[in-house]
């Protein structure tokens, strides 16, 4: 009985030590996706200029699709762009469609639940959109004012923490957004103030006012517990500042020095 009780005992054993294995074996980094894929997965916009956009041939451009660039670069490998939007963008890096996210996103607590994300790489305001001569010049006179937002992002929400007695429709993406503001449908829209500027350029007959009421750190966001990637990821960014491609990408799409310098941690160097 003795020798029976002791084998129960130790299959046990046994059986908890191989479970507790199992629970323990990391995952594959995504960059062991990549590689064996052979290829980067880049989730970007291709409606929010000038961060991803299409231009008149139908191509990639932005400043985020320059940096996406910049790390395929460093990889070694091509890079595929898929398109994402606002509400998207989160539901396609946790269905493993892509394999970052370099969307125009800001780095939120809410969406820190979800998802990791790299240091700051950008940083913008909120602001509003609106008709020539509307009257509109900030968020005091939103009151009673129908206001577009696009589902998924942050500015609905908290334009109406702002201005709780404006009233906020949704769209799915920003040209119908845009096109709701000039049809009249709309008597505001609020998003970053960058796209603001960019719509204002491209639709004559819209303005940007109201300044900025909000700040925007935006992050390149990937799957949850992934050192490996999110580490190599900050060092591409930290190099893309170094190397001065930071600047000059930022000066092609914002026709200024930029405004905003990538955090180099102490002995940040050129990666190999």
């Amino acid at each position: 009985m003795e020798k029976k009780f002791l084998a129960a005992c130790l299959a046990l054993v046994l059986a908890g030590s191989a479970l507790l294995s199992c629970r323990s074996a990391p995952s594959p980094s995504t960059m062991d996706l990549i590689g064996a894929r052979g290829k980067l997965l880049a989730g970007v916009k291709f409606d929010f200029k000038p961060f991803g956009y299409l231009d008149e041939n139908g191509e990639n451009v932005g400043f985020d699709v320059e940096i996406a660039q910049y790390i395929a670069k460093q990889l070694e490998l091509p890079v595929e762009f898929v398109k994402v939007t606002s509400q998207s963008r989160i539901p396609d890096l946790l269905e493993n469609k892509v394999d970052l996210l370099i969307a125009s996103m800001t780095h939120t607590v809410t969406r820190d639940a979800k998802i990791d994300f790299t240091m700051t790489y950008f940083e913008d305001g909120q602001s509003l959109l609106v008709r020539s001569g509307s009257g509109i010049r900030g968020l005091e006179d939103l009151e009673g004012k129908t206001v577009a937002a696009v589902r998924g992002a942050t500015s609905g929400l908290k334009l109406l923490s702002f201005q709780p007695k404006s009233q906020l429709q949704l769209f799915g993406e920003y040209p119908e957004a845009v096109k709701a503001l000039k049809s009249g449908m709309v008597d505001a829209l609020t998003t970053d103030r960058s796209f603001c500027i960019a719509a204002a350029d491209d639709n004559p007959g819209l303005e940007v006012t109201g300044g900025t009421f909000t700040v925007e750190p935006y992050g390149i966001g990937i799957r949850e517990n992934d050192s490996r990637f999110r580490d190599f990821l900050n060092q591409a960014l930290m190099q893309m500042e170094l190397d001065g491609t930071y600047a000059q990408v930022y000066w092609k799409y914002f026709q200024q020095p930029p405004s905003f310098e990538i955090q180099v941690l102490p002995g940040a160097g050129v990666m190999k």
